[in-house]
């Protein structure tokens, strides 16, 4: 019993054989995973990771064109001849003879003052000059008489000598009264209030029968306004450039007249208000160091009024070849504007420009890039110098609803106008 019970306690002690085989090759299976994850991760600290791919940009050409520059100014209509109508005679306003706002003719009436007191002033005068007339015939007549009785001696020298006298002051006296019915008159011609120039009228500002008072009282304002004047400021270099191009035989006309320019209120989009330089000042501001300058524009319609503002247009150049390309394709680094470009090779490279105004809504470059250069005009913020980078054609498209400068037909303002292909 007692080797029962040591069997068996042995046997407890000692795995089966079954059970020593199943173990061992779980260890072999084990180091095997051991060794090819080894064997794997090996592998990978020796594999390089694949390089990224090259960035995609859009190409062009840059768009050749004959140019001309246009000078933009904001300025602000003004009249050439505005007036305030102010009665020349005291009086009780008797009637108002007009609209407010209404277009009025030269010498057209606009406003009466009460002319009864005037009439009779008139008369008066006319009755003072009536005796002064007849005191004067009256003069001759004696004067006359003395001449006779002094050849006859009939009379002293100093009697004739009176007697001329009052003949002569009879004279003045009558003088006077002429030029008093003259004052009467023209005081009566002015109790009608007539406009001294043909324009819009404003509002009366003086209701009938209020006193108003000559030289003081401001009844309305007519303003001229066919022509109307467009007054703007330039810079010194502006008076600089076009003097120095009139100095050159660059332009006919001394200094700026007659040239054309070109002008569009806030509502519209492209300029078609015509006109031309008319005048620019003798002195620049020496605080702000700018030059007041003038154009003409007509106005038969009176559509345009004294205080609107707009965008005017001035010829800046001749013409010139010069390139066209969005200005989405110019970046600025530090102070200078560069494009970028991509070589035959595929590697990026920059062109340091000079640019100009905006034409068609695409940028002038006046130097910088070649007709054969492939400007990038999509993915700049993609581009480095030196990159490797896959170009693919793009399009360069002017705006359809703007205008190309030319000596009578002037740019519209900037506006983005270019797109990658679709196709690709």
């Amino acid at each position: 019993m007692a080797r029962g019970v040591a069997g068996s306690s042995d046997l407890g002690a000692c795995p089966a054989r079954g059970e020593r085989f199943s173990l061992s090759r779980r260890r072999r299976f084990a180091a095997v995973a051991v060794l090819a994850l080894a064997v794997f991760a090996a592998g990978c600290q020796g594999r390089k990771p694949p390089p990224p791919p090259a960035p995609v940009v859009y190409v062009a050409k840059p768009q050749q064109r004959q140019l001309v520059d246009w000078d933009d100014y904001v300025g602000q209509f003004e009249a050439p001849n505005s007036v305030d109508i102010r009665p020349r005679v005291t009086g009780y306003l008797q009637s108002s003879n007009f609209r407010d706002g209404q277009i009025v003719k030269k010498g057209q009436l606009l406003f009466v003052i009460d002319p009864r007191p005037y009439q009779a002033a008139l008369d008066q005068a006319r009755g003072q000059e009536a005796h002064a007339a007849s005191a004067l015939s009256n003069a001759r007549i004696e004067l006359s008489r003395a001449v006779k009785l002094l050849a006859d001696k009939a009379i002293p020298e100093q009697e004739y000598e009176t007697r001329l006298a009052t003949q002569q002051q009879a004279a003045a006296d009558l003088l006077a009264a002429q030029a008093a019915v003259q004052t009467a008159a023209l005081n009566l011609s002015w109790t009608r209030v007539t406009s001294p120039l043909a324009g819009r009228a404003s509002d009366r500002r003086v209701a009938p029968g209020n006193l108003v008072t000559q030289d003081t009282t401001i009844l309305t304002n007519v303003a001229d306004l066919d022509p109307i004047w467009f007054g703007f400021v330039g810079a010194e270099s502006f008076y600089l450039k076009y003097e120095n191009e009139a100095r050159q035989g660059l332009r006919a006309e001394s200094r700026y007249a007659a040239n054309p320019v070109e002008i569009r209120l806030q509502d519209q989009a492209n300029y078609v208000i015509k006109g031309r330089m008319d005048f620019v000042d003798n002195t620049l501001d020496t605080n702000s160091g700018t030059i007041r300058a003038r154009a003409v524009v007509p106005n038969p319609d009176y559509r345009l009024t004294p205080g609107l503002f707009g965008h005017l247009r001035l010829l800046g150049s001749g013409t010139y070849n010069g390139f066209l390309i969005p200005d989405e394709a110019i970046t600025t680094l530090q102070s200078d504007q560069i494009v970028y470009v991509v070589e035959p090779d595929g590697k990026v490279q920059q062109r340091k420009v000079a640019t100009g105004p905006v034409i068609d809504g695409l940028r002038v470059v006046r130097s910088g890039v070649a007709p054969s250069d492939e400007v990038i005009i999509d993915g700049v913020e993609r581009a480095k110098v030196g990159m490797t980078v896959t170009a693919r054609p793009g399009r360069i498209t002017p705006r359809s609803d703007s205008n190309s400068p030319t000596p009578s037909d002037l740019a519209p303002p900037a506006a983005s106008a270019t797109f990658a292909d679709p196709s690709h």
